[in-house]
């Protein structure tokens, strides 16, 4: 059995604490995830992983072992690094995460650009409104939008995002126009639905108003709620890249500009400061493009 690859699939296995997970990532069965362990314990005689049922641990012996697993392979990557900086060539498989709208809006052409300059890098774009654990979703490169949660990932500011407050011409008619957020609860308004998270948190705005409690609509898609709101369905809360063409048109209206929150921060995550060159070359590439 290759020993690099079992050293590959023991260091990953500590990280995810589990054999399912990291079988998963390298699409293999748990039990060759096993057997690449038990690869290593018979080459070494000793036992690296103490492992039962519910948990596992590291062994005095496998802990050591674990911390030279990550020196050597980080070495050896920095050393494929360097053989393509040398050949000024980077090549490889990118896996970014990102927000739907801010994905299929600004990343999406971002992207397609990059890969005609770029044509040995191919890139997987998943785009998810979730917050995700980049151990269990194996990704390079996560897009966040808003302040961030604890995290020991590295966060790179990217863009700002400006919100903005919007209804018909016909919905002001009828109801009349806010005056201000706190008003908000009076009128029929479209909430995005952020999972488990509260969306006055994830909006970072001070009103119920958009909660599934008071929402006469609530959805997972941006777009939806701003289709639904040039109908004359209520007022939404979006960003200005997804409704300021609908505003430029008159379909839809912003309201509140004096209550305009400021932009939220949009941060790049990613897991250390020593990166691929293909992701310091794509780092670098959207970081210009956002200028």
């Amino acid at each position: 059995m290759d020993k690099l690859k079992s050293m590959q699939v023991f260091a990953d296995v500590v990280q995810r604490g589990s054999l399912a997970k990291s079988a998963a990532h390298f699409s293999i069965t748990s039990t060759m995830v096993g057997k690449h362990i038990k690869a290593l314990e018979s080459y070494l005689g000793i036992k690296l992983l103490n492992r039962t049922t519910r948990k596992q641990s590291l062994t005095e012996a496998g802990e050591v072992y674990f911390r030279e697993c990550q020196r050597i392979l980080a070495e050896i990557s920095e050393a494929e690094n360097s053989l393509q900086a040398i050949t000024n060539s980077p090549r490889g498989l990118i896996r970014i995460n990102s927000p739907v709208t801010y994905g299929n809006l600004v990343l999406a052409p971002i992207v397609a650009k990059f890969l005609q300059q770029y044509p040995d890098i191919n890139i997987e774009l998943t785009l998810d409104n979730q917050r995700i654990d980049p151990l269990d979703e194996h990704v390079d490169l996560i897009v966040r939008i808003g302040e961030l949660e604890n995290s020991t990932l590295i966060a790179k500011p990217i863009d700002h995002y400006p919100m903005l407050f919007c209804a018909s011409p016909q919905y002001l008619t009828r109801h009349g126009t806010p005056q201000s957020i706190n008003s908000l609860i009076d009128h029929d308004c479209l909430g995005f639905s952020y999972g488990d998270i509260q969306p006055s948190l994830a909006l970072g705005i001070n009103t119920p108003a958009f909660s599934r409690q008071h929402s006469r609509l609530s959805s997972n898609s941006g777009q939806a709620l701003k289709e639904a709101a040039m109908q004359g369905a209520g007022i939404i809360y979006q960003p200005a890249i997804l409704v300021k063409t609908a505003i430029y048109e008159g379909t839809l209206v912003e309201v509140l500009q004096h209550e305009r929150p400021a932009p939220r921060p949009v941060q790049l995550l990613y897991k250390g400061r020593q990166q691929p060159l293909k992701t310091r070359t794509f780092i670098d590439f959207l970081v210009s493009s956002l200028k």
